[in-house]
């Protein structure tokens, strides 16, 4: 008769966490990454960023 091998230690699984997801913030909550320009009064800039983002169907 043969010993059964010894058993191999597992791996620990992660925690649970029952925390609320919606209460964390992530990037997609952030206007980064969003077109943010510069922040200032310059109004000529202001208009150059309008022209710039204006759908086509717009002109």
């Amino acid at each position: 008769m043969s010993t059964p091998p010894a058993p191999e230690p597992r791996e620990p699984r992660p925690a649970l966490v029952f925390d609320d997801p919606l209460d964390q913030q992530y990037s997609d909550d952030t206007d980064r990454g969003w077109g943010e320009q510069a922040s200032g009064n310059d109004s000529a800039a202001d208009l150059k960023r309008f022209l710039d983002e204006k759908p086509p169907h717009h002109i």
